[in-house]
């Protein structure tokens, strides 16, 4: 005799908190998995899904797999998440880069610093995203709405694009079956992008027509050596500041990265919401313009501490008996600098890098504070 229905709906979302309270477990390298009536949680510091899963798939973790094909719906968040295998329902996911290179039976509801969906892939839905850089490369029957920095089409969509972003792209293999509609910054369309219903402006920032494109630039490498030399002059000195304070962020990174990511993108996701909801109140508005400031202050700092963090775990494999000396650390810490920004040249694996970075930074600086005496 099955359960009753509310029965089977308190069990599911029972087994999701417990699945998201152990998400990144700070020792265990394995996941933490549970199940019911079908249904498959799984939390881990990387989780990976190699089993095909008959009913809905709740997963969690700094770094997730999907890899084997998932029958329902799947609700997936972490640090970097990855859907490789076919899903038969929704996918709904937030991250901090997510990328889909499967089928999605349903919408797609999903929020991340860096969203792809590759080539092979396919929505049989409406797709809904929010992030920094959306790339839409295969197929989408349905509607699209996008939300964020910026938004590239160079594959094929069903019905209508609505995009409230800062600049949109359409590349060569652009096929919108639909109208463009564009509030937000420019708008750059390779001569063979088709648009079935044409190109209208959304009454936004740029009132009734959308500017043309200039030019592109390159990107000045003076401007990026410039950021990474103040970035390297900060880190000395907080380290010549506070060296026992971020010798604690280090060993919080070090012995919990998973719990560091995790929190990380807690904030990195909830934060704006805090701050959305404080300005719906007239006492809050002073709030929110104080906690948008610390917001994107913080941005840098966990930056910059996870750095440091990194140079501190290489010192104390390369060199123990220089863990401790500020030269040592800061020239570490420059190296690992230097590093990041080179590596944002690839395309993938520096955005990742980068907001991995972030992540870990923020957490590690939250996990220390919390770890703090009273007093």
């Amino acid at each position: 005799m099955s359960a009753p229905r509310g029965a089977r709906v308190a069990l599911r979302i029972a087994a999701l908190l417990i699945a998201l309270g152990a998400m990144v477990p700070a020792a265990a390298p394995g996941a933490t998995k549970a199940a019911a009536e079908g249904d498959v949680f799984v939390a881990g510091g990387a989780p990976t899904v190699r089993e095909p899963v008959g009913g809905d798939l709740f997963v969690a973790g700094g770094s997730v797999d999907i890899d084997a094909p998932v029958a329902g719906n799947v609700a997936a968040g972490g640090g970097v998440v990855r859907l490789n295998a076919d899903i038969g329902g929704a996918l709904h996911a937030g991250a901090g880069q997510l990328g889909v290179l499967g089928k999605v039976g349903r919408d797609a509801r999903v929020a991340a610093g860096q969203i792809e969906f590759g080539p092979q892939s396919v929505v049989a839905g409406d797709l809904a995203a929010a992030g920094g850089q959306v790339r839409l490369l295969g197929t989408v029957t349905g509607d699209v709405h996008a939300a964020g920095g910026r938004l590239t089409i160079d594959g094929v969509v069903g019905g209508d694009v609505v995009a409230g972003v800062g600049d949109v792209e359409l590349g060569p293999h652009a096929r919108i079956g639909g109208a463009l509609r564009h509030r937000g910054g420019l708008l750059r369309r390779d001569p063979a992008a088709q648009v079935s219903g044409g190109v209208q402006t959304w009454p936004g920032w740029w009132g009734d027509r959308i500017p043309e494109a200039p030019a592109r630039e390159p990107p000045s490498p003076t401007a990026g050596w410039g950021w990474t030399a103040a970035l390297v002059l900060l880190a000395a000195s907080w380290l010549a500041l506070l060296p026992g304070f971020l010798a604690r962020v280090s060993r919080a990174l070090r012995d919990h990265p998973g719990w560091s990511l995790g929190i990380g993108l807690a904030w990195l996701l909830g934060a704006p919401l805090v701050l959305v909801l404080l300005l719906l109140t007239v006492v809050g508005i002073p709030l929110t313009l104080l906690g948008g400031l610390f917001y994107v202050l913080l941005m840098p700092v966990a930056y910059v501490s996870a750095a440091i963090a990194i140079g501190d775990a290489a010192l104390r494999v390369w060199q123990p008996e220089a863990a401790t000396v500020w030269g040592w650390r800061s020239a570490a810490a420059a190296l690992v600098l230097v590093g990041l920004w080179q590596a944002t040249r690839l395309p993938w694996l520096g955005a990742a890098l980068v907001s991995l970075a972030v992540l870990a930074g923020v957490g590690a600086l939250a996990l220390q504070l919390r770890r703090q005496p009273a007093g």
